[in-house]
């Protein structure tokens, strides 16, 4: 039963990392080309290490290494996404005609064309 859990864990990982990658190629821009991945790959890779986990402990134990990697994976990818939008947004990088939120946008624009005291 547990394989069973394993495998439509790893199945569901697999499809979450595609639909990540797919929307890499199919979005329009740079933010929401971010967005996508970011989300899709943090549950895809999610997923696979949590059957990792459930098939090392139907061998033998839960190994250390699992957890830790999983823990670092949840902290590191929203942060990383987090600083690539923000040092986007500093360089000005064209958003798609039409976005509903460009307030920070504006902000960094009027900060970088406002002469510094």
């Amino acid at each position: 039963m547990l394989e069973i859990i394993c495998s439509v864990l790893l199945i569901i990982g697999g499809l979450f990392i595609f639909l990540g990658s797919y929307s890499m190629v199919k979005l329009p821009d740079f933010y929401t080309r971010l967005h996508g991945p970011t989300k899709a790959s943090t549950l895809g890779v999610g997923s696979i290490i949590l059957a990792a986990i459930i098939f090392s402990a139907i061998n033998g134990g839960i190994s250390l290494k699992e957890l830790i990697i999983t823990l670092f994976l949840f902290i590191t990818a929203p942060v990383a996404a987090h600083m690539l939008a923000k040092s986007a947004l500093h360089i000005q990088v064209k958003q798609r005609k039409g976005s509903i939120n460009d307030e920070l946008f504006e902000n960094a624009k009027q900060q970088k064309d406002s002469p510094s005291d």
